[in-house]
């Protein structure tokens, strides 16, 4: 069958071929949909089934951003066939809590795909904006975990051929300070003086950012509360798997440390939250020098501003797209100068 790159090109008989093949019983007789997400690089619709047998009566797909630029970073970065290879591939071999996946396709000649997966309603979202619980918190660490402990530092993720991080630290590198000057350009003047001098010193520190040395494994890269959904069918559960890439842990627990809670509450909370992660990753046989740890946590608290850096400008700019990234990049900014992070990636 072609893939569908549009909601309204999802028809019933596409629909059962596809949920029967996923061992599904029964028949679509009708389908309806409606936008759901702010998703930024991809668009997001949950689907109403009517049908007969044991179809689910609701569902959530997945497809191409509408938006030229968003597209064009997409495919440039290879994010639709990152995450079709990893629900139909990776996410088998790690133990991170996901939707149940019932099919996900990839055309590489057009750069189309659909994924079609469970939906986590009654499930709660937090808004980027907002804030998580020290509870919720400690659940996305304790998933955070299940995703980095199975294929610590398996060599065999150097073979898969998207997962890339060497390269695609070298090329930000290069283009980083086309970015940046666009970012400022964008964002400067709603940043305070002491903020814009962070930026200033990550900007000189870049270099220095992605190339510590440290196990790696399987990293999400974008781990924070808009890609998440807290109770419904699960606990939480994480989605948005368009970065996964092979890297080092840390990235990903700084990033959601310095993005998806107040800081406030990440100071009061720190030291707690990070043993519970370690604990998990215990039950792995993974076990961590707390020093080394807080070392390499540091050093990537900028990770949430960096994220800001390089995608604010290059996806299609809506409000609340530019309000999330300033959120972002201000906890992120707030946390490195709690932790004084700046000083280790040795600029200004």
């Amino acid at each position: 069958m072609s893939i569908p790159s549009h909601p309204d090109q999802v028809t019933p008989g596409w629909l059962t071929e596809c949920l029967n093949r996923a061992g599904l019983e029964g028949a679509v007789s009708e389908v309806a949909w409606e936008n759901i997400g702010a998703g930024q690089v991809g668009e997001n619709a949950r689907f109403t089934v009517t049908g007969d047998g044991d179809l689910p009566a609701t569902l959530v797909g997945k497809f191409p951003s509408t938006n030229p630029l968003s597209r064009h970073l997409a495919v440039h970065l290879h994010n639709y066939a990152r995450e079709v290879f990893f629900y139909a591939e990776l996410s088998r071999t790690v133990d991170i809590r996901t939707p149940r996946c019932f099919a996900a396709e990839f055309d590489p000649g057009t750069h189309d795909f659909v994924l079609l997966m469970e939906d986590l309603a009654p499930g709660v979202q937090i808004d980027q904006m907002s804030e998580c619980s020290t509870d919720q918190a400690a659940l996305a660490l304790e998933e955070l975990a299940k995703l980095h402990g199975p294929r610590w530092g398996d060599a065999q993720l150097a073979d898969l051929p998207l997962l890339t991080p060497s390269r695609l630290h070298d090329g930000e590198v290069s283009a980083h300070p086309m970015l940046f000057a666009a970012f400022m350009q964008r964002y400067g003047e709603r940043l305070s003086a002491d903020q814009v001098a962070a930026v200033n010193r990550f900007e000189e520190g870049y270099p220095a950012y992605g190339k510590v040395e440290a196990p790696e494994t399987v990293i999400h890269i974008d781990y924070r509360l808009d890609n998440m959904m807290f109770g419904g069918p699960h606990p939480v559960a994480v989605f948005d798997w368009q970065s996964v890439n092979r890297g080092n842990p840390w990235v990903d627990v700084s990033y959601f440390m310095g993005t998806s809670i107040s800081p406030e509450r990440r100071a009061g909370n720190e030291r707690r939250l990070l043993n519970h992660y370690l604990e998990v990753l215990r039950s792995y046989g993974v076990t961590l020098d707390w020093n080394h740890g807080w070392t390499l946590y540091r050093h990537y608290a900028p990770a949430g501003l960096n994220m800001a850096v390089l995608v604010s400008t290059l996806v299609g700019e809506t409000e609340r797209g530019n309000d999330m990234f300033m959120a972002m990049a201000t906890r992120s900014i707030r946390m490195c100068q709690d932790l004084d992070a700046l000083e280790l990636l040795g600029g200004g």
